[in-house]
């Protein structure tokens, strides 16, 4: 299974669960129901806040973290001057 066949079947059966919730058709267990009735309207958008948040964090992490990784920035570099070669050797112009 792909991970985008994962996260489709996970994110419909979440999706499935919070409508059947929101609707009504099983109640929430161990919460009443005006507190849920407060909270499942709005909470799609407390997952999108939560979600690019985290998104927001995890790059400024990489970022922060960006020049430890000296082995990568050699690789890097290696791959880079391959790729040059490859096409120098097929005619096209790389240095432009």
């Amino acid at each position: 299974m792909t991970r985008a066949t994962r996260f489709a079947t996970l994110a419909g059966c979440a999706a499935l669960v919070y409508l059947i919730f929101l609707v009504g058709i099983i109640p929430v267990p161990l919460i009443p129901t005006s507190v849920s009735d407060a909270i499942l309207p709005v909470l799609p958008w407390w997952v999108l806040v939560s979600t690019g948040a985290y998104l927001l964090f995890q790059v400024g992490w990489g970022l922060y973290n960006f020049n430890d990784t000296p082995q990568a920035y050699d690789e890097l570099l290696l791959d880079i001057k391959a790729a040059k070669d490859f096409l120098r050797e097929r005619g096209v112009s790389v240095d432009a």
